[in-house]
């Protein structure tokens, strides 16, 4: 039974240690790919109709009665 466990312990660190990270291009990519998320965002965030809707809501909260 021990044995058989050590044999798993052995596998899985082998298998970990084969993997060490990201490289640079896949940190490349993953900062471009957010960078363009952001500016997605961004341009839904501030376009007339999000913003209207959204000053409306705050207009809302702060015209709240408590």
């Amino acid at each position: 039974m021990w044995q058989a466990m050590r044999v798993r312990l052995t596998a899985l660190r082998r298998r970990m240690r084969a993997d060490d990270g990201m490289t640079t291009s896949e940190y490349a990519m993953g900062t471009i790919a957010a960078c363009a998320f952001a500016a997605v965002l961004y341009k839904i965030v501030t376009s007339g109709t999000v913003s209207g809707a959204l000053e409306a809501v705050i207009g809302k909260a702060l015209d709240a009665q408590f």
